[in-house]
């Protein structure tokens, strides 16, 4: 849930976010500062790639319909493809608007585009994936390797230091797949963990079901499950559910569907974060950027796993599986969005 700065020169753009320590320039005051009204682009890289990147664009429509100075939000949905979004951002060159965010589809895909918009006088705000290139504006970056790892570091506890465990993957070239199973190599490094079965499930419940029946149906005596993301964990545990079997230390993260297997069924996991409200940060952090503040050119979102009594905490039985927490979406949006049929 985001706070509000402590004084006006303090920028806040989502609890647990950072600048990252080290080397890491500013973005100098008044560098791209304009009177409002503002025009503000989006280029998501695939809102309907499952129900967390829905409510990341419903999070930034919001927190922008917030802000009156905002006088239009552009959302451009890039479906996965790479020349998509290189289109999607020319466009929004060419709308002149006065700031871009961008969710890159991969590593690379954006790169040209964002230095493009950048040279036109536009400041570019990456967050949900690192680039390779360093054109941007700003960056807020989490997940990737801290999320892996945190879930890696707690199977890697729960067994004891061995075992096997199967793998489930997000899109396959997407730098948020790639930089979360970096950071569960990380937790295996020098234990005696094994990953016995690896496959992409794309972050996506019905795909993940029918790898996670194949793979128990194949050899079900597994120790534990890394999962990326919650929807593919929900999918493990109905499988595990469906076949009568106990179900091993599984890894998830802020789903409300999750929240309600975990609290009813009781089994051994954490809850990785990695709030959908990056969407409302990145609204923040062009704001900020067309006030005139100064940011910092790198921040990090690195947040502590969840254990089950947090989970409690926030868990809405009203509310149908496919809400993420924590959200900064209010209460009639909620409802509008997420409330049980």
């Amino acid at each position: 849930m985001w706070c509000a700065p402590s004084h006006a020169d303090e920028v806040s753009l989502l609890d647990g976010v950072t600048a990252r320590a080290g080397d890491n320039p500013a973005v100098e005051a008044g560098k791209f500062k304009k009177d409002p009204p503002w025009v503000i682009g989006m280029s998501h890289f695939g809102v309907n790639a499952n129900t967390w990147t829905v409510q990341v664009a419903h999070e930034a429509e919001a927190a922008a319909a917030k802000d009156k100075r905002i006088a239009k939000f552009i959302l451009l949905d890039a479906g996965f493809d790479q020349k998509k979004q290189v289109a999607d951002i020319e466009d929004l060159i060419a709308q002149k608007v006065d700031a871009i965010i961008v969710q890159p589809v991969t590593s690379t895909s954006a790169d040209a585009s964002i230095a493009k918009a950048v040279a036109a006088g536009i400041p570019v705000i990456v967050h949900t994936g690192r680039i390779e290139s360093d054109a941007f504006t700003t960056e807020i970056q989490g997940g990737a390797e801290h999320f892996g790892k945190v879930m890696g570091d707690f199977l890697v506890k729960e067994l004891g230091g061995k075992g096997n465990i199967w793998v489930l993957r997000g899109l396959a070239g997407h730098p948020e797949d790639t930089n979360r199973y970096n950071g569960l190599l990380q937790a295996l490094k020098g234990t005696d963990v094994k990953i016995i079965a690896e496959e992409h499930g794309d972050w996506q419940y019905d795909k993940a079901k029918k790898l996670c029946e194949t793979l128990y149906l194949n050899n079900p005596e597994v120790d534990g499950i890394w999962s990326s993301g919650a929807d593919m964990t929900r999918a493990c545990v109905d499988v595990f559910k469906q076949f009568g079997a106990k179900i091993p230390p599984i890894t998830g993260e802020g789903n409300n569907g999750f929240f309600g297997q975990w609290i009813a069924d009781g089994f051994k996991s954490i809850s990785a974060e990695y709030s959908p409200a990056q969407g409302a940060a990145g609204i923040r952090a062009a704001v900020a950027l067309l006030e005139g503040k100064e940011l910092k050119k790198h921040y990090d979102y690195n947040p502590p796993g969840w254990d089950v009594e947090k989970v409690k905490k926030y868990y809405r039985d009203d509310l149908s599986a496919n809400v993420w927490w924590p959200s900064e979406l209010p209460e009639d949006k909620l409802k509008e969005f997420y409330a049980k049929k």
